[in-house]
């Protein structure tokens, strides 16, 4: 479940962001608990049995790879910001109805049951479309209808299975219900269902962005992150970085005059630290790169599911023509009028107005 703390952060304030370090659910600690637990063993395990000069000299050797200069840690970094941006845009890609059930509604007419049948399947075939698409990229969305006789029981009409599945194709078939949308539109427009072709071009236009979306969304998923930057820029350059952190951060006698070594202590504080941040960024960068899977902050695709389609219909059926009466309204015989304050904001309304930077 997608954990949001936007209210704790609606103002900056004294330890603002300090008083999210105390929270499970969706934290780094959640994420990255045992691999600091392994960490901790490793380094425990030399600690304990190493009591040679042999491998004091091994210790002194690693310990000059563990420059950031050497291995190219920093790299995660960038890496994060990628897997970032295209988390981003997989959320920006999500197919919502919004913007098509307004047109449906406005564009197809009729009260009668012609008319409210051809708008709620005209919205259904879009929900269809982006159930579809889901269910072949979220694991949340195809546990929920692992098969299509699960879609049939939520969206689709025996016949229209029958329809579909004998229409063959190697790849994946989410587009059909958009392409018996467009034809339904058609069809409407030849009954006068949509009574001109600017209303039936508006209808076009938004099923295309519509689809769009959903075809984004499909390639998101198809073609991800080159692996090589993944696997070699990334994961070996942290794994080797602290595979050397455990044996050249060792504690040294500093009665024996090390160079660098003249202080040291037991606990690598600074060496706990680098793999709390390197290592806590390979995981954030692990954790956004399919935003479609089941982590705490991944995508809540079956709920958005069950609100696209309740908002559709509601927007197509309930609301189709349901108008409050046409009144004036309350500020009708003022020419010149503000809307009021509460107490709590009334000293906003004393500001002066900005009418930009060198207006005065």
């Amino acid at each position: 479940m997608t954990v949001s703390y936007t209210l704790e952060v609606a103002n900056a304030r004294f330890c603002g962001f300090s008083r999210l370090l105390f929270r499970w659910r969706g934290s780094i600690y959640r994420l990255l608990y045992k691999e600091f637990l392994v960490f901790c063993a490793v380094y425990l395990f030399f600690s304990v049995f190493y009591q040679q000069d042999l491998f004091e000299r091994v210790a002194l050797y690693c310990d000059k790879f563990t420059n950031t200069s050497f291995i190219p840690v920093l790299f995660v970094l960038f890496y994060v910001t990628l897997a970032f941006n295209r988390w981003w845009g997989q959320y920006t890609s999500f197919p919502l109805p919004d913007n098509l059930m307004m047109v449906v509604s406005g564009n197809v007419h009729g009260a009668d049951d012609r008319g409210r049948l051809l708008r709620r399947t005209l919205m259904r075939y879009a929900n269809l479309s982006s159930v579809l698409i889901l269910r072949s990229i979220s694991t949340r969305v195809h546990r929920r209808f692992p098969t299509m006789e699960h879609v049939v029981e939520a969206f689709m009409t025996v016949h229209e299975l029958k329809k579909f599945e004998s229409l063959y194709s190697d790849f994946n078939k989410y587009w059909i219900p958009l392409t018996w949308f467009s034809n339904l539109a058609s069809r409407a427009r030849e009954e006068g269902r949509v009574r001109d072709d600017v209303a039936l071009r508006l209808l076009m236009d938004e099923l295309n962005n519509y689809r769009a979306k959903c075809s984004l969304l499909f390639h998101y998923d198809w073609i991800s992150i080159p692996l090589v930057y993944t696997q070699q820029v990334v994961t070996v350059a942290v794994y080797s970085f602290f595979a050397f952190c455990v044996i050249g951060r060792q504690f040294l006698n500093p009665d024996k005059g090390y160079v660098d070594h003249q202080l040291d202590m037991y606990v690598p504080v600074f060496t706990l630290l680098q793999f709390f941040f390197y290592t806590g960024w390979l995981k954030v960068g692990e954790l956004i790169i399919n935003p479609f899977g089941e982590d705490d902050d991944d995508f809540e695709t079956n709920q958005l599911i069950d609100r696209n389609i309740q908002v559709s219909m509601l927007a197509v059926d309930d609301m189709y023509q349901n108008l409050a009466p046409v009144v004036k309204d309350k500020h009708w015989k003022q020419r010149h009028f503000s809307v009021p304050y509460t107490l709590s904001t009334a000293a906003e309304s004393l500001r002066p107005t900005f009418k930009g930077s060198t207006f005065d």
